[in-house]
This record gives structure tokens, C-alpha cells and sequence, in this order.
């Protein structure tokens, strides 16, 4: 591997790395904003009972959102010719059918309107910033 090599894999992995964490602080914000601020505590139906959603679960959730969102691109970028359009297009199916989580399960129109802004905050972030600008086709 040569050095130029090199540092454009350490670029962007790096680039990568930091979406991910953008999509984790993004949705920690909504959280922030949503949850404390406004007196709207995130409530959700978790079988017969209900759950608060905390800071952590959706560190958590977005994290390890990003993680399998960065594993795909990588998968496709070795086994696929176009690997950008259908890493796009895969992801935005995905993150249409996760919409469906926070509109069965919230509890109450704030809640739900926070779900769905955290999922569509870190949806962007993954779509449109992990495959990197110089990618797009």
C-alpha cells in the first residue's frame, strides 16, 4: 500500500467515523431538547407496559445504527460495482420502515414527533455523509 493509499483509507475512515458520531450527537440533541426542555418525557409501549426512552438507549441506538450502516457500505464497496446507489437506496428502505417504531409505539404526538425526528436525523447523517461527497454519483 503507498503512502497516498494510506492516508485516503485513514481519510476516510476517519470521515466515516465522524458521521456516525454526528448521527449519535444529533439525535442525543433531539433527546435533549425534546425529553428535559419541554417537559415531554419519551414514552413508549414496550410489550403490556410502557418505557422511557434515556440518553443512553438512543447513544446506543444510533451508534450501533451507524456501525451496521458502515459495515453495508463496506460489504458493497468490495462486492458491488455501484456500491453508492445501493447503499442509498437499501438505507432509505430501511429507515422508512423504522418510521414505523416511533409512530405503533410512541405514547402521545410529542413523543412520537421526537422518535421520528431522532430516526430521520441519524437516517441523513448515514445516507448522505457516509458514502462521502467525492462517492456520489
Amino acid at each position: 500500500m503507498t503512502n497516498t493509499t494510506h492516508t485516503a483509507d485513514t481519510k476516510r475512515t476517519t470521515g466515516r467515523a465522524l458521521t456516525v458520531l454526528a448521527g449519535v450527537a444529533g439525535a442525543l440533541l433531539l433527546w435533549a431538547v425534546n425529553a428535559p426542555w419541554a417537559g415531554v418525557p419519551l414514552t413508549v409501549r414496550q410489550g403490556s407496559g410502557t418505557q422511557q426512552i434515556g440518553p443512553v438507549a438512543v447513544a446506543l441506538t444510533a451508534l450501533v445504527a451507524g456501525l451496521a450502516a458502515w459495515g453495508l457500505l463496506a460489504v458493497l464497496e468490495r462486492k458491488s460495482g455501484n456500491p453508492v446507489r445501493i447503499y442509498r437506496i437499501v438505507t432509505a428502505v430501511i429507515l422508512l420502515i423504522s418510521l414505523a417504531g416511533p409512530l405503533g409505539s410512541g405514547i402521545g404526538i410529542g413523543t412520537k414527533l421526537a422518535l421520528l425526528g431522532m430516526h430521520l436525523t441519524v437516517g441523513a447523517a448515514l445516507i448522505i455523509g457516509l458514502p462521502g461527497r467525492r462517492n456520489c454519483r
